[in-house]
């Protein structure tokens, strides 16, 4: 953790509403990051001095860390996430309309835990004021060096039934600029919304999803952009197994594992207890367990060359290394940046780069899944 943030911005932080502190966290990236200086600083401070590089979804990533969706709702700080040396940014989740989510307070933090409680319910400008927010910012600074991610979701409003409709209405606003899609019938803060990890709710949104992915691809020299689907921690192993053969046999690029969870551990003290008893998915440390379980089997069911976005209880290179060897190709945080601060990014990087060079490996890929490789074939 960064000296700074942690001796003054996360004590500052944590005496501030969890939302609140949040958009002033936000604010300040984009403001520390709005001038050359500013942004010098950043990249001194924060960014990786090491490459371990990744190739997937027809683009190399510098290393394997990104951002999660949440974080970054708008895409306010793009440059500033680009500063501290992101291999990849997602914003959203986007909704095809604009919405306010669900009433405040929404967002509550356990310190003692390193965990996150949230029933934001998508709350963003919607995919219009977004398109005009990312067609402003590649006009004035052009795109960001790091692959942008978007995850997609419902609006409230819309109806189940016309889902696939809400998910590509929005892609196909943000097309032009984004290079990876992330599906979100996952959260549990919409509600309804992951009856849509079913099969039938998944193909439809999918086939839209594809039919505006080919249209617009045939119609300028962009190829189509891969299509990822995020499921929920709270699955049995009967619905996981349909949605992976669903996702497959539908054309997804992969999968991101996983979205908040509606379990609760064990609070540490009344505090927690009455924190924990909040409505809403949980993320942070008490999740990583589970998302690195659920890698191993979607990686089981699917086969070893299917990509897979690790996330849940990301906080340092251990964890990020956890999940590669279970079977993540990629893995992204969000609850961490709150707890340990932008120092995060160079501390995963350098860490899993010496536990790369340290397994003996040449590549990050050769770890990727190594849990299931037996003993002699390392």
């Amino acid at each position: 953790m960064g000296v700074g943030y942690k001796l003054f911005a996360r004590p500052a932080l944590a005496l501030q509403d969890s939302e609140r502190a949040h958009k002033r966290s936000l604010r300040m990236l984009r403001w520390m990051a709005a001038t050359a200086p500013g942004r010098l600083m950043l990249r001194s401070l924060y960014a990786p001095r090491r490459t371990v590089p990744v190739n997937l979804f027809g683009h190399e990533y510098k290393h394997p860390f990104g951002l999660a969706a949440g974080m970054d709702k708008n895409a306010e700080a793009l440059r500033g996430w680009d500063a501290i040396g992101l291999a990849f940014i997602e914003i959203g989740g986007v909704t095809m309309l604009g919405q306010e989510g669900n009433p405040k307070p929404r967002m509550f933090r356990a310190d003692a835990s390193k965990a996150l409680v949230n029933r934001m319910g998508f709350n963003n400008q919607g995919s219009e004021a977004i398109q005009r927010h990312l067609e402003a910012h590649v006009r004035r600074y052009g795109r960001p060096k790091a692959p942008l991610w978007v995850n997609l979701g419902k609006s409230k409003v819309t109806s189940l039934e016309d889902a696939h409709t809400d998910y590509a209405t929005t892609m196909e606003r943000l097309w032009k600029h984004t290079d990876v899609f992330v599906i979100n019938v996952s959260s549990p803060n919409t509600p309804h919304l992951r009856t849509l990890q079913n099969d039938e709710g998944l193909q439809r949104i999918l086939d839209a999803c594809h039919e505006v992915n080919q249209r617009l691809s045939a119609s300028t020299t962009k190829d189509e952009i891969p299509l990822l689907v995020k499921i929920a921690p709270d699955v049995a192993d009967e619905q996981l197994e349909l949605i992976v053969r669903t996702a497959q046999a539908n054309g997804a690029a992969g999968m991101v594992v996983s979205n908040t969870t509606l379990a609760r551990p064990e609070p540490r003290s009344s505090k927690e207890k009455h924190l924990f008893e909040e409505q809403g998915g949980l993320s942070g440390q008490p999740l990583k367990n589970r998302s690195t379980e659920l890698i191993r089997q979607v990686r089981s069911l699917a086969g070893p060359d299917w990509p897979i976005v690790g996330v849940g209880g990301v906080a340092n290179a251990d964890d990020a290394w956890e999940k590669i060897r279970a079977g993540a190709s990629l893995v992204q945080a969000y609850s961490a940046f709150v707890f340990e601060g932008p120092a995060l990014v160079k501390s995963v990087v350098h860490g899993l780069d010496k536990r790369r060079r340290s397994a003996g490996f040449e590549t990050l890929q050769q770890a990727v899944g190594m849990d299931d490789v037996p003993a002699e074939d390392c």
